[in-house]
């Protein structure tokens, strides 16, 4: 009756008292750490402490918390994502034999897990725990596969800190509040010495496993299943087990607040690969999905574009030598070769054979599209020729439509997670409440308002755009002919055009640049910037990534014309 404090988890104040002593709640059942003070002398001066320990073996056998470190919460969420991917149709030894295998050596390259003792500063940093505990024992490493069940011994992992078994002391060395128990550490390390994991790095992973498998899915794909929130990334600490808990210093480690970024997904890869020092990932073959020529056939079908482009696409690979083995296989640590993003590449193939044809200089391929339409007035036989007039205001309407409805998704998405998250342990009885009382009032205004439900997450698909050729609308062009703008020359159809523009005449060599060529909107035709934009689209990046890459390829295509005229104007006869 005496002890009026309101309780810290319901804000009630309703105590009871345990055996040991101490104060619980009866309304949300928490035990506290006061204890009732002793006022009858008669008792003998050690009874007290004796209750009070007996107290505290009670709370550590009940407590619904552990202790578990931060590699064990990236583990999880490498678990969830592999299940997720194996779920799209992935093949299951990626997680089993591919992705568990990476893991376990990073963690030993790192001195995390599968090593004897952790580093000196590491170790003095840990210097206050006790030091009669058992060290030696190296309990059998658990498999990625396992659902981590940390409260056992043999689910724990053999952290550099595994002989720290008092999460107390090593909470109160490090002065800063997180439910991990080397959340603090972790973010004190220096990120110089070893690749320190992040969210981001997850993301890397499993890219690097997918790509290790030649599995038909690029980093732009998994990035887009990530958003679409087939793939746990946003939030995925809401899946950890009520065991682990989450706060504090690791909110800053698991909680993302932004949307996965291309190039920085690719280059941890790239890190991630060199920093293991795995061996020549598989080949890259014509056969792979990988493959330029592959690659080109699907983004044709998505772009609405004719099928006899395809052709187009793989003279260019084959001329440019883009779609040997040698130069599509990733050999880690190797900087003379140059690292390929695969759905990057084969955009920029169609784009540089659109320009070939269609030289997209807001002039000629409107010519162009006016003499194919005559042609199909008097065209009676086979399929119609194809029209690039029509196919630009069939496919932006459609693209507009798309992006508005992606844009106004990403607005109103909420990055607050249904979990509540807490910085310190004096802030969490506000945040319950104030979580509560958000939910409440969410509750009812949507009962007031008749909101209706958001409709469930579409199927995850390969195609973000669909064009069929039933419709009888002739708003699919994957069955049209290019005839219509090509000659023949030698038994070989070409183009009528016989000029070409280049993107840049030279491409940029400043590694603090970050890119190959500048790219502004202003500075190009608005066709040229709508095809980068279409691309764009379909691959999630920015239009300057695939700028980029076709002035990679154009001076590829075209490296014997530049070196023999070193000072050309833009305009190069093919």
């Amino acid at each position: 009756r005496d002890f009026n404090e309101r309780c810290a988890q319901c804000s009630d104040v309703n105590w009871g008292l345990t055996d040991g002593g101490r104060f619980y709640c009866r309304s949300c059942h928490n035990v506290t750490e006061r204890t009732r003070e002793v006022v009858n002398t008669d008792f003998i001066s050690n009874t007290r402490i004796q209750t009070i320990s007996k107290g505290l073996r009670k709370q550590k056998k009940n407590d619904s918390s552990c202790e578990w470190y931060v590699c064990e919460g990236f583990q999880l969420i490498l678990k969830k994502q592999a299940e997720a991917l194996e779920a799209l149709g992935v093949c299951p030894q990626m997680k089993d034999e591919v992705l568990c295998n990476f893991w376990r050596c990073y963690l030993q390259k790192s001195q995390q897990a599968y090593c004897n003792r952790p580093a000196a500063e590491t170790v003095k940093a840990l210097s206050v725990c006790d030091s009669s505990t058992d060290g030696d024992s190296e309990p059998e490493r658990p498999s990625l596969l396992h659902l981590l069940s940390l409260s056992e011994s043999e689910g724990d992992l053999q952290t550099d800190c595994s002989f720290a078994s008092s999460t107390s002391k090593v909470s109160e060395s490090t002065s800063a509040y997180s439910g991990s128990v080397d959340g603090s550490l972790y973010l004190m390390k220096n990120q110089k010495e070893t690749l320190r994991m992040t969210m981001p790095m997850t993301l890397s992973f499993c890219y690097m496993a997918l790509l290790w498998l030649r599995e038909p899915m690029t980093l732009s794909d998994l990035l887009r299943f990530v958003v679409e929130g087939h793939i746990p990334y946003l939030n995925v600490f809401q899946h950890f087990p009520e065991k682990m808990k989450l706060c504090g210093l690791d909110l800053k480690i698991f909680c993302v607040e932004s949307w996965p970024v291309y190039e920085e997904v690719y280059n941890k890869m790239l890190e991630l690969a060199a920093f293991l020092d795995l061996p020549r990932f598989p080949d890259i073959t014509d056969s792979c999905f990988l493959h330029p020529d592959m690659l080109c056939m699907k983004y044709l079908m998505e772009a609405n574009l004719p099928d006899e482009l395809h052709t187009w696409t793989c003279r260019v690979v084959k001329k440019i030598c883009i779609g040997e083995a040698d130069f599509l296989t990733l050999v880690p640590g190797n900087k003379s070769t140059r690292k390929v993003k695969y759905d990057v590449l084969a955009a920029a193939v169609i784009v540089v054979v659109l320009k070939i044809l269609f030289l997209l200089d807001d002039h000629y391929e409107w010519l162009l599209s006016d003499f194919a339409e005559e042609r199909n007035k008097n065209n009676k036989e086979g399929g119609p020729y194809f029209e690039f007039k029509k196919w630009y205001t069939v496919v932006k309407c459609s693209l507009d439509v798309e992006q508005k409805k992606l844009d106004e998704e990403r607005a109103k998405y909420l990055w607050r997670c249904e979990k509540p998250l807490f910085y310190s342990a004096k802030k969490k009885s506000k945040v319950l409440k104030r979580r509560q009382m958000v939910v409440n009032l969410q509750n009812q205004f949507g009962k007031l308002s008749g909101s209706v439900r958001p409709a469930e997450k579409p199927n995850p698909s390969s195609f973000q755009l669909s064009w069929s050729e039933e419709n009888t609308d002739g708003s699919c062009f994957h069955g049209h002919s290019l005839k219509g703008i090509l000659q023949e020359k030698c038994g070989l159809l070409t183009a009528l055009n016989s000029d070409y523009w280049l993107c840049t005449v030279k491409l940029c060599t400043e590694k603090l640049c970050g890119h190959l060529a500048h790219y502004r909107e202003v500075d190009f035709p608005q066709t040229y910037h709508f095809v980068l934009r279409l691309f764009s689209f379909l691959l999630r990046i920015q239009p300057s990534y695939i700028h980029d890459e076709v002035c990679v390829v154009e001076h590829k295509l075209f490296n014997k014309k530049l070196c023999k005229k070193p000072k050309c104007n833009t305009v190069l006869r093919k």
